[in-house]
Protein backbone atom coordinates (compact mmCIF):
# COMPACT_ATOMS: atom_id res chain seq x y z
CA UNK A 1 0.00 0.00 0.00
CA UNK A 2 1.58 3.29 -0.84
CA UNK A 3 1.84 6.25 1.12
CA UNK A 4 -0.58 8.77 0.97
CA UNK A 5 0.87 12.00 -1.40
CA UNK A 6 -0.20 15.87 -0.12
CA UNK A 7 0.69 18.36 -2.75
CA UNK A 8 1.13 21.78 -1.68
CA UNK A 9 0.06 24.09 -4.34
CA UNK A 10 3.38 26.49 -5.37
CA UNK A 11 1.73 29.61 -7.17
CA UNK A 12 4.95 31.62 -5.47
CA UNK A 13 2.52 32.89 -2.80
CA UNK A 14 3.11 32.28 0.62
CA UNK A 15 5.10 30.28 3.30
CA UNK A 16 5.02 26.73 1.21
CA UNK A 17 7.87 25.35 3.51
CA UNK A 18 6.43 25.80 6.38
CA UNK A 19 3.24 24.61 5.73
CA UNK A 20 5.09 21.75 4.17
CA UNK A 21 7.09 21.22 7.24
CA UNK A 22 3.91 21.24 9.57
CA UNK A 23 2.51 18.69 7.74
CA UNK A 24 5.65 16.58 7.89
CA UNK A 25 5.88 16.77 11.13
CA UNK A 26 2.38 15.68 12.50
CA UNK A 27 2.05 12.85 9.39
CA UNK A 28 5.55 11.54 8.94
CA UNK A 29 4.55 8.75 6.93
CA UNK A 30 2.89 11.08 4.51
CA UNK A 31 4.76 12.43 0.88
CA UNK A 32 4.61 16.02 1.08
CA UNK A 33 5.37 17.40 -2.31
CA UNK A 34 5.38 21.15 -2.95
CA UNK A 35 4.38 21.69 -6.57
CA UNK A 36 3.35 24.34 -9.12
CA UNK A 37 2.82 21.20 -11.68
CA UNK A 38 -0.71 20.65 -12.72
CA UNK A 39 0.49 16.87 -12.93
CA UNK A 40 1.24 16.32 -9.72
CA UNK A 41 -1.70 18.14 -8.03
CA UNK A 42 -4.17 15.94 -9.83
CA UNK A 43 -1.78 12.40 -8.93
CA UNK A 44 -2.38 13.46 -5.28
CA UNK A 45 -4.23 12.27 -2.48
CA UNK A 46 -4.85 15.39 -0.78
CA UNK A 47 -4.35 19.24 -1.93
CA UNK A 48 -3.26 21.90 0.24
CA UNK A 49 -3.20 25.68 -1.05
CA UNK A 50 -1.81 28.33 1.24
CA UNK A 51 -1.07 31.51 0.30
CA UNK A 52 -0.46 35.27 1.48
CA UNK A 53 -0.07 38.44 -0.66
CA UNK A 54 -2.87 40.42 -2.34
CA UNK A 55 -5.30 38.48 -4.33
CA UNK A 56 -4.79 39.96 -7.64
CA UNK A 57 -1.18 38.65 -7.81
CA UNK A 58 -2.10 35.19 -6.67
CA UNK A 59 -4.70 34.76 -9.38
CA UNK A 60 -2.59 36.06 -11.92
CA UNK A 61 0.29 33.58 -10.85
CA UNK A 62 -2.25 30.77 -10.69
CA UNK A 63 -3.54 31.21 -14.28
CA UNK A 64 0.43 32.27 -15.30
CA UNK A 65 1.25 28.63 -13.82
CA UNK A 66 -1.66 26.79 -15.50
CA UNK A 67 -2.93 25.53 -12.09
CA UNK A 68 -6.13 27.15 -12.19
CA UNK A 69 -8.30 24.43 -13.57
CA UNK A 70 -5.67 22.01 -11.50
CA UNK A 71 -6.86 23.38 -8.22
CA UNK A 72 -10.33 24.03 -9.09
CA UNK A 73 -10.15 19.83 -9.94
CA UNK A 74 -8.65 19.35 -6.57
CA UNK A 75 -11.89 21.21 -5.08
CA UNK A 76 -14.31 19.34 -6.59
CA UNK A 77 -12.38 15.92 -6.46
CA UNK A 78 -10.12 15.64 -3.35
CA UNK A 79 -10.10 16.56 0.48
CA UNK A 80 -8.89 20.01 -0.17
CA UNK A 81 -7.47 22.61 2.50
CA UNK A 82 -6.98 26.06 1.57
CA UNK A 83 -4.96 28.90 3.78
CA UNK A 84 -5.28 32.77 4.14
CA UNK A 85 -5.70 33.52 0.47
CA UNK A 86 -6.48 29.97 -0.30
CA UNK A 87 -9.83 30.61 1.37
CA UNK A 88 -10.66 33.75 -0.33
CA UNK A 89 -9.52 32.92 -3.65
CA UNK A 90 -12.60 30.05 -3.23
CA UNK A 91 -15.12 32.96 -3.56
CA UNK A 92 -15.79 35.26 -6.42
CA UNK A 93 -14.98 38.84 -6.86
CA UNK A 94 -12.56 40.36 -4.49
CA UNK A 95 -12.72 44.03 -3.21
CA UNK A 96 -8.90 43.66 -3.04
CA UNK A 97 -8.13 44.66 -6.66
CA UNK A 98 -11.65 44.26 -7.96
CA UNK A 99 -10.39 40.49 -9.25
CA UNK A 100 -12.37 37.46 -9.18
CA UNK A 101 -11.24 34.25 -7.62
CA UNK A 102 -12.09 31.00 -8.77
CA UNK A 103 -16.10 31.43 -8.25
CA UNK A 104 -16.28 27.64 -6.71
CA UNK A 105 -18.09 28.97 -3.89
CA UNK A 106 -20.66 31.84 -3.65
CA UNK A 107 -19.61 35.03 -2.03
CA UNK A 108 -17.46 38.22 -2.01
CA UNK A 109 -13.91 39.37 -0.07
CA UNK A 110 -14.35 42.24 1.49
CA UNK A 111 -11.95 44.24 3.06
CA UNK A 112 -12.29 45.08 7.13
CA UNK A 113 -14.48 48.95 7.44
CA UNK A 114 -12.48 50.98 8.97
CA UNK A 115 -15.76 52.32 10.26
CA UNK A 116 -16.10 49.41 12.45
CA UNK A 117 -12.20 48.70 13.05
CA UNK A 118 -13.15 49.55 17.50
CA UNK A 119 -12.57 47.09 19.92
CA UNK A 120 -14.85 46.83 22.78
CA UNK A 121 -12.71 49.52 24.91
CA UNK A 122 -12.54 52.19 22.60
CA UNK A 123 -9.38 51.32 20.81
CA UNK A 124 -8.76 51.88 17.29
CA UNK A 125 -7.80 48.42 15.95
CA UNK A 126 -5.34 48.11 13.32
CA UNK A 127 -5.61 46.74 9.65
CA UNK A 128 -4.19 44.28 9.16
CA UNK A 129 -5.54 42.01 11.71
CA UNK A 130 -2.52 40.41 12.57
CA UNK A 131 -2.18 37.58 15.70
CA UNK A 132 -3.68 35.29 17.53
CA UNK A 133 -7.77 35.54 18.17
CA UNK A 134 -9.86 33.31 19.17
CA UNK A 135 -12.19 30.71 16.52
CA UNK A 136 -15.92 30.04 17.58
CA UNK A 137 -16.81 26.84 15.83
CA UNK A 138 -20.40 26.97 14.22
CA UNK A 139 -20.83 23.36 13.94
CA UNK A 140 -19.04 19.58 14.62
CA UNK A 141 -16.80 18.98 12.15
CA UNK A 142 -14.32 16.15 11.61
CA UNK A 143 -11.26 19.33 10.80
CA UNK A 144 -12.01 20.44 14.40
CA UNK A 145 -11.78 17.28 16.47
CA UNK A 146 -9.47 17.47 19.62
CA UNK A 147 -9.90 21.48 18.94
CA UNK A 148 -11.29 23.28 22.02
CA UNK A 149 -14.32 25.62 21.02
CA UNK A 150 -12.70 29.54 21.16
CA UNK A 151 -9.52 28.12 20.62
CA UNK A 152 -7.22 30.76 19.29
CA UNK A 153 -5.20 30.56 15.70
CA UNK A 154 -2.01 33.22 14.49
CA UNK A 155 -3.99 35.77 11.66
CA UNK A 156 -2.57 38.13 9.48
CA UNK A 157 -4.91 39.49 6.95
CA UNK A 158 -6.81 42.47 5.58
CA UNK A 159 -9.59 40.89 3.95
CA UNK A 160 -12.19 37.71 4.90
CA UNK A 161 -14.51 35.96 3.49
CA UNK A 162 -18.32 36.82 3.20
CA UNK A 163 -20.07 33.27 1.99
CA UNK A 164 -23.67 33.90 0.41
CA UNK A 165 -24.47 30.52 1.86
CA UNK A 166 -24.14 31.31 5.89
CA UNK A 167 -24.44 26.97 5.87
CA UNK A 168 -20.41 27.15 4.58
CA UNK A 169 -19.49 28.74 7.65
CA UNK A 170 -17.64 26.46 10.34
CA UNK A 171 -16.13 29.02 12.25
CA UNK A 172 -16.04 32.74 13.06
CA UNK A 173 -14.05 35.27 14.58
CA UNK A 174 -14.11 38.72 15.89
CA UNK A 175 -12.25 41.51 15.30
CA UNK A 176 -14.52 44.83 14.95
CA UNK A 177 -16.75 42.87 13.33
CA UNK A 178 -17.62 38.91 13.42
CA UNK A 179 -16.29 37.75 10.49
CA UNK A 180 -16.32 33.73 8.69
CA UNK A 181 -12.60 32.56 9.53
CA UNK A 182 -13.24 29.27 8.66
CA UNK A 183 -15.82 27.31 5.38
CA UNK A 184 -16.79 23.79 4.98
CA UNK A 185 -18.67 22.22 2.20
CA UNK A 186 -18.34 18.36 1.22
CA UNK A 187 -14.75 17.87 0.77
CA UNK A 188 -13.38 21.50 1.31
CA UNK A 189 -12.34 23.23 4.38
CA UNK A 190 -10.53 26.57 4.48
CA UNK A 191 -9.47 28.86 7.17
CA UNK A 192 -8.56 32.96 7.37
CA UNK A 193 -5.62 31.75 9.61
CA UNK A 194 -2.47 29.72 9.44
CA UNK A 195 -2.30 26.53 11.14
CA UNK A 196 1.15 26.45 10.63
CA UNK A 197 1.90 29.34 12.84
CA UNK A 198 -0.90 28.41 15.47
CA UNK A 199 1.44 26.14 17.96
CA UNK A 200 -0.48 22.96 19.16
CA UNK A 201 -4.40 24.08 17.67
CA UNK A 202 -2.72 24.54 14.55
CA UNK A 203 -1.25 21.15 14.25
CA UNK A 204 -4.08 19.30 14.96
CA UNK A 205 -5.88 20.74 12.39
CA UNK A 206 -3.24 19.58 9.94
CA UNK A 207 -3.47 16.53 11.67
CA UNK A 208 -6.98 16.37 11.26
CA UNK A 209 -6.74 17.02 7.23
CA UNK A 210 -4.52 14.23 7.02
CA UNK A 211 -6.74 11.54 8.52
CA UNK A 212 -10.29 13.55 7.25
CA UNK A 213 -12.40 10.99 5.25
CA UNK A 214 -14.77 13.24 3.30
Amino acid sequence: MRNTVVAVVDYGMGNLRSVAKAIEHVAPHVIVQVTSNAEDIAAADRVVVPGQGAMPDCMRELAARNLREAVIRAAAEKPFLGICVGLQMLFGRAEEGNVMGLGILPGYVPRFPASAMVASDGARLKVPHMGWNQVKQSFAHPMWQGIEDDDRFYFVHSYYVEPEDPTLTAGVTNYGIAFTSAIARDNIFAVQFHPEKSAQAGLRLLENFIQWQP
